[in-house]
């Protein structure tokens, strides 16, 4: 057993863990000390930016400031160090914090107690505990599941909610309402009860902050308007006439909390929103990391990332901290700023830790009200008008995404919205994937290309389907209805050409929904033709033995499919007699002629009734035979000059289903076409008028011309009769 141990090599699983958590020493191994000045300054401007945003951040959580302030300070550091992205900063966000707000109430905690706030970190470690496993899991692929509708919708109807939360502290009411019509019936109802000198505040911090960022987007306007607020509430002892203010903050270094890891009642209730926090944070983040990515160029590891979010959070958790998320605005202003590395971000942390010594006793003057209007400003920020007007005029599967995941956020618990429009992208892809286009196109009028023309007539014996999509167990059922359907449209199709171009993978039931196909067209006397098969599919069909059933040989390019099947496969007889479509390259030079009598169908002729003869037996009994046979070339004219048998007559199969024919029945007759098909319905048609010594040559002209025997031309200007014959 241990010999076994021994010889299995564990280092493809444990290697890229490693790498995943030594990410901060690359990081340091890597630092060029060229970029400090570019990281030093994008750092402090995003720290003057984050330290105000992490006290209103809590206070949305309704959470103490403190916490705020600690989950800034640890979660762009840890984030940035471990994290992929060059740009993203981590922390409070006004989302995020109502989401912990809503998770926190629903699961029975109440706002202000010690259990809140414990419930709060552990929430924090919980959602960074399942980030973190879904990282060193190597699941990153699974955020592309999750549509970014989601994010729009739910940012949407927090900033909603965040707005109208704020306007009770704005106005001075103290009203418990929380549900979003309550509070707007409650403000409108209690609109004599305001405190004017908080009203004040608000509209003014408001009204400040509208003006700053027309003014100058780059200046620090919640942070001005913050000292501005504090300087009036101290120098008109506002505090002592009924505005509320947050109170002294403690400084220091964010300590660390002894978290009830083992408490299992509370892992029960804190584990959806948790949940949910995880999971719309890992989304936020890798949308914000590949939008930002698009304009610097970076390559991005969706694990690395991941560890990075969930190493934030549980740092947060345990230092005191609540659950942290990369930043829309933030990292949009690192990026404006000019970062360079990551050391940005553990810059703007370290910032706010030392500013926490300077702020945290003047905070005793910073009224609440003014937060308030700045969370109303930010909140309301969050809708993003102008992506939404882009996903409504999208595909209707992401608008209805993003409306549900909206009105779900306003009116529902908003760890179940997240859940729920979470759920939607994941039933929005299985629709698509498990519901591939399945089409059939033909020629462009260039023929340069296959085309989608659902108003073009289509060929009567070859249908052209295109698959655009996996055949897997999600997808075959519909797929192979589709092919049905498209068949029944045209019944006279007994063979089919299958696009596989847009096939990556194939399963076993993908395998079994091929053969089914192909048994299905074989039954009705034609066959099935694959063109492009990729190389996975290939070696799939090759290993479940589904390509010794579909055979090597029908499997085709893209230059010569529809020219293999067109001479080798499909009856000239109806191109040439029945078919008034002309669908293709190759139909164009056929001749066209009406026949006044049904021509018979190859399926009619009853098996072992006619009688086939080899080229090279024609070619002996032509020489050498006694009498030597009648070879009665039952093509068109132009086909018969191009190339025939010597001694052929030329007489066109519309001849002799005429009736009109005479032939000699003295010696054996041996109907020769280009490829056989037509000179089977001729010989059927003899034996119907009582000529059975009539034989078929295998294979016709094609046969013929591979044996490389003698052929003969017409001369140019010739009636086409077989008079006047020239040997080649």
């Amino acid at each position: 057993m241990s010999t076994v141990l021994n010889r299995v090599d564990l280092r493809p699983a444990y290697q890229p863990a490693a790498r995943y958590l030594r990410r901060p020493l690359t990081l340091l191994r890597t630092y060029s000390t060229n970029t400090l000045r570019f990281d030093l300054l994008a750092g402090l401007t995003v720290g003057v930016v984050m330290l105000p945003q992490a006290i209103a951040f809590a206070v949305i959580a309704e959470l103490p400031p403190t916490m705020g302030l600690y989950a800034a300070v640890v979660g762009s550091v840890v984030g940035a160090l471990w994290g992929s992205s060059h740009h993203i900063h981590n922390g409070p966000t006004n989302a995020n914090s109502l989401l912990v707000f809503s998770a926190l109430l629903g699961a029975g905690f109440i706002p202000g107690s010690t259990g809140y706030i414990v419930a709060a970190g552990m929430m924090a470690a919980m959602a960074g505990l399942f980030q973190f496993a879904l990282g060193m899991a190597r699941l990153g692929i699974l955020v592309n599941f999750v549509s970014y509708s989601v994010v729009v919708g739910f940012s949407a109807g927090a900033g909603v909610l965040i707005a109208a939360t704020q306007l009770f502290p704005l106005f001075g009411l103290n009203l418990p309402f929380r549900e979003l019509p309550q509070i707007l019936w409650g403000l409108v109802s209690n609109l004599h009860a305001l405190h004017p000198a908080t009203t004040a505040i608000g509209l003014g911090a408001i009204v400040l902050l509208v003006l700053l960022s027309r003014l100058h987007r780059r200046l620090p306007g919640p942070l001005l308007i913050l000292v501005l607020a504090m300087l009036v509430v101290w120098l008109f002892r506002l505090d002592q006439g009924g505005v509320k203010v947050i109170g002294a903050l403690g400084g220091g270094l964010p300590p660390l909390v002894n978290l009830p890891l083992f408490d299992l009642d509370m892992i029960r209730r804190l584990s959806t929103g948790a949940l949910a926090v995880g999971a719309i944070g890992l989304v936020q983040t890798m949308a914000m990391a590949r939008s930002i990515a698009t304009q610097t160029g970076q390559r991005l590891d969706s694990n690395q990332e991941f560890i990075g979010q969930g190493l934030a959070n549980l740092a947060s958790g345990f230092f005191s901290g609540f659950p942290v998320a990369a930043s829309f605005s933030r990292s949009a202003l690192n990026v404006k700023a000019g970062a360079r590395t990551p050391v940005a971000a553990v810059i703007s942390g370290l910032f706010v830790l030392v500013a926490t010594f300077v702020v945290g006793p003047l905070a005793a003057f910073l009224p609440v009200a003014a937060l308030s209007g700045i969370l109303i400003i930010t909140g309301l920020g969050l809708v993003d008008v102008a992506e939404i007007r882009r996903i409504l005029q999208g595909t209707r599967g992401d608008a209805l995404i993003m409306v549900i995941t909206f009105l779900a956020t306003l009116f529902l618990a908003i760890e179940f919205a997240v859940l729920l429009g979470i759920l939607l992208s994941f039933i929005h892809y299985a629709l698509r994937t498990s519901m591939p286009r399945v089409h059939e196109v033909l020629p462009d009028p260039d023929f340069r290309h296959f085309a989608y023309r659902p108003d073009a007539p289509s060929c009567p014996q070859l249908g052209i389907v295109d698959i655009e999509g996996d055949l897997y167990f999600g997808a075959v059922n519909h797929v192979e209805e589709e092919i049905y359907r498209l068949h029944q449209r045209n019944p006279e199709q007994r063979f089919l050409l299958l696009r596989m171009q847009h096939v990556n993978h194939v399963d076993f039931s993908g395998i079994h929904m091929l053969e089914n196909v192909v048994r299905y067209y074989r039954e009705l006397g034609g066959d099935v033709f694959l063109m492009r098969v990729g190389q996975r599919v290939l070696q799939t069909m090759s290993a479940t033995g589904c390509l010794r059933f579909v055979r090597p040989d029908h499997l085709l390019g893209k230059d010569d499919a529809i020219e293999q099947i067109f001479y080798r496969v499909l009856d000239p007889a109806i191109c040439i007699y029945e078919c008034p479509v002309r669908a293709f390259r190759e139909c164009q030079n056929l001749p066209k002629r009406d026949v006044a009598v049904r021509m018979p169908r190859l399926r009619e002729i009853p098996e072992g009734l006619l009688i086939e003869i080899t080229p090279r037996e024609l070619w002996r009994q032509l020489t050498d035979g006694d009498p030597r046979p009648t070879v009665i070339d039952v093509r068109e004219p132009r086909e018969f000059h191009r190339g025939h048998i010597p001694e052929a007559r030329p007489v066109p199969l519309a001849t002799i289903l005429s009736d009109s024919v005479r032939l000699p029945n003295d010696r054996r007759i041996v109907l020769v076409c280009q490829s056989g098909r037509r000179s089977q319905r001729a010989a059927y048609a003899l034996h119907r008028l009582g000529i059975m010594d009539v034989a078929v040559l295998q294979g016709g002209m094609r046969a013929w011309e591979a044996a490389n025997l003698l052929e003969a031309v017409e001369p140019p200007g010739t009636a086409g009769d077989g008079a006047a014959l020239e040997e080649r």
